[in-house]
């Protein structure tokens, strides 16, 4: 027999016990369940995206200026501020330049992480006081969520092999290893980036009442897992 047989020969065995060993996984008994499990979770890492522009006045308040205002404020609430302010750019409005042949007129954006909504209710107040406005929320998370993946996992599985057990008994027979299983996390939240007016209550800067934390909701974050799983089946 030739090489060119012998390959050809061995390919063709190659494929018999691939195709055997797929087949003896299909004919043997087992059980398919699916199981779903989810939690809401308060977000506890709220980002606030703060823009401080030069004002075009004749008495012109510089970026400069509001930005010391902004971190004495913030330091009056307790915000880390070396820690938790970040700078995200520095853009200067030339078309204001050219137009007024004066000097550049600046803008500053910062984000603000802070940890609840009250923290958030204090620095919008805060920013409130010394007339900085131009404030929304970016985003919110929670700070454990894949311990938390990893926890609605390990629930989702046994809870399958839970379906699996009561499905199995009318049948008197017994549920075995798994042989196959497979899983999808997905976290859900909604919540869009808004201007800050929309979400307060409660609290306005026009009527300079008596300062009251700023009653701010936010939308809870909905993890959840589903897992498909194949049991054996035995008697």
């Amino acid at each position: 027999m030739n090489k060119r047989n012998c390959l050809l020969v061995l390919m063709v065995f190659s494929c018999f016990f691939v195709y055997g060993q797929d087949k003896n996984f299909i004919d043997q008994p087992y059980i398919e369940t699916s199981a779903h499990v989810d939690t809401l979770v308060t977000p506890d890492r709220i980002y606030i995206n703060i823009l401080i522009a030069e004002k075009d006045t004749k008495g012109k308040t510089s970026v400069e200026e509001q930005e010391k205002e902004m971190e004495a404020a913030f330091k009056k609430l307790g915000i880390d501020t070396k820690k938790d302010l970040t700078l995200n750019d520095l853009a200067s409005n030339f078309k204001k330049y050219f137009l007024k042949q004066q000097d550049v007129l600046k803008s500053k954006s910062y984000t603000l992480l802070v940890r609840d909504a009250q923290m958030a209710g204090r620095v919008i107040v805060a920013l409130e006081d010394i007339e900085i406005s131009n404030v929304n929320i970016d985003r919110t998370e929670f700070a454990r969520i894949e311990e938390l993946k990893m926890h609605l996992k390990s629930m989702a599985v046994h809870k399958a092999n839970q379906q699996a057990e009561f499905m199995a008994a009318p049948l008197k027979q017994i549920v075995g290893p798994a042989i196959y299983i497979s899983d999808r996390s997905n976290i859900m939240n909604s919540y869009q980036s808004m201007p800050m007016e929309i979400r307060l209550r409660g609290n306005s800067s026009a009527k300079k009442e008596v300062y009251q934390p700023a009653d701010i909701e936010f939308e809870k974050i909905k993890v959840e897992n589903v897992v498909e799983v194949k049991f054996k089946l035995g008697q």
